[in-house]
């Protein structure tokens, strides 16, 4: 009897394991298929997004140019650059493009995007920016960069909101740690 049972077991081992192997591997297949499409589409994505955030910060390279760089450029010289840019933010295209981010944006890329935006829709224009004003809007421009930044592959950064900044706008520091800055500042009475 125990010769039977062996000889089953064996002959069910022969049966089973070419029966194993062929599942193990179609489910290995598909998610290699799954992984692979992923990879594809996301650098498609990549693709688009690229385009689609140059389009979005547009405006803002514009407002951080500095004045002299801004009249440099031959076409710019009898034009405002704020009102560039505020016709920029306001046209249809940049509307459309907007719409393009919300529906290819990461949902970060978007929470910053949307942060930044309400912070001008909310905001009073009439009257001369304060230091705060202005440190409000950095700080809200630089963690976009930086969400763009994580969604284009660098998730692991260790950068902060301020330091996607510091490379063109050059008192960002200032801006940062108004405290700080301004008490370096000051003369010492030692």
């Amino acid at each position: 009897m125990n010769a039977n049972w062996l000889n089953y077991v064996t002959a069910f081992g022969s049966i089973a394991t070419p029966v194993i192997v062929l599942i193990l591997t179609a489910i290995g297949w598909r998610y290699r298929v799954r992984l692979e499409r992923k990879i594809e589409l996301e650098n498609k994505l990549r693709e688009n997004r690229i385009g689609v955030y140059n389009q979005i910060l547009e405006p803002f390279i514009i407002l951080l140019t500095s004045d002299e760089a801004w009249k440099s450029d031959p076409k710019n010289r009898n034009r405002d650059k704020y009102q560039c840019a505020t016709q920029i933010m306001l046209s249809l295209e940049y509307r459309k493009t907007g719409f393009q981010l919300s529906l290819l944006g990461s949902d970060s890329v978007i929470r910053a995007y949307n942060d930044l935006m309400q912070y001008f829709f909310q905001g009073n224009f009439s009257t001369p920016a304060t230091s705060g004003d202005v440190r409000s809007w950095m700080s809200l421009l630089g963690q976009f960069l930086l969400e763009i930044r994580k969604s284009m592959g660098n998730e692991g950064t260790n950068l902060d909101n301020w330091e996607m900044l510091e490379w063109f706008v050059n008192d960002a520091r200032t801006y940062r740690n108004p405290k700080t800055e301004m008490e370096s500042k000051r003369p010492r009475l030692d």
